[in-house]
């Protein structure tokens, strides 16, 4: 089913300007695509024509065409006769140096879902020997330290711990400010833009934490992700662990 999406109600289609720090066309793509990833674009959803997002962000048409066909490019966006720029619903069609990666929660049909972020615990502490080795910083440095639980239709799916180097993040929010959209942030507000991800994948069977956080019945097998995320200049910026519940779900990774 096809829903025309309205860019009136969402607060990414607001105006940009130069000072983003990024080719203009590029972070209107990146808000767009943040948008289909993360689910709040279904699949089906009609865009708005050119000129009316183009006045939404306060660009012009040509900066406008040119993220839209970027994004209709990597399969992301298809143009439509008589209908329009439609989401398509597909992984994006990734290359080396536009790579951007996701952690994407799927049904067992393999549709994208969008997933609910609650915030277990915030904690700003001293980076351990472990944690500075893979964040490549010193030893004690500021890390802040977040776990969160993630829900799918009221189902507990996955919850992870990030560590985030505290010198990249200077007057990061605190914990009741903190918005959801994580990896959105770091790029609107620090230009930290995620540009690729080393994943260990492994299963281990449920500890009582994990019973009690994701609504277990023990013995339960886990899928455990621990993963390492890069910036565009190859540096180290979330360190993370996912314990994730495949009952209901799986997770998708897709290069094209």
């Amino acid at each position: 089913m096809q829903k025309t999406y309205d860019a009136d109600h969402r607060a990414s289609f607001s105006r940009l300007s130069e000072g983003e720090g990024a080719p203009l066309y590029e972070v209107v793509k990146r808000h767009i695509s943040e948008s289909i990833l993360q689910g709040e674009l279904p699949a089906g959803t009609i865009l708005p024509s050119e000129s009316s997002l183009a006045a939404k962000f306060g660009v012009s048409v040509g900066t406008m065409r040119k993220a839209l066909s970027a994004l209709t490019t990597e399969g992301m966006l298809m143009r439509r006769r008589k209908t329009g720029t439609v989401v398509t619903g597909w992984a994006p069609l990734h290359n080396l140096s536009h790579f951007f990666q996701y952690f994407r929660l799927h049904d067992k049909t393999g549709g994208l879902l969008q997933s609910e972020t609650r915030l277990l615990d915030y904690q700003v502490g001293n980076a351990t020997h472990e944690e500075a080795d893979k964040l490549q910083i010193t030893p004690g440095e500021r890390v802040y330290r977040l776990k969160r639980l993630r829900r799918v239709k009221d189902i507990a799916a996955m919850h992870e711990l990030l560590v985030l180097p505290g010198a990249r993040l200077p007057d990061f929010p605190a914990a009741e400010h903190l918005p959801s959209l994580l990896y959105r942030y770091l790029f609107e507000r620090y230009d930290i833009r995620v540009a690729a991800v080393r994943e260990q994948i492994t299963a281990t069977l449920a500890s009582k934490e994990d019973a009690e956080l994701l609504e277990l019945k023990l013995p339960q097998a886990l899928m455990v992700i621990d993963e390492l995320s890069f910036d565009q200049s190859a540096t180290p910026v979330i360190l993370a662990h996912h314990r994730f519940n495949t009952e209901h779900f799986m997770y998708v990774n897709e290069i094209r």
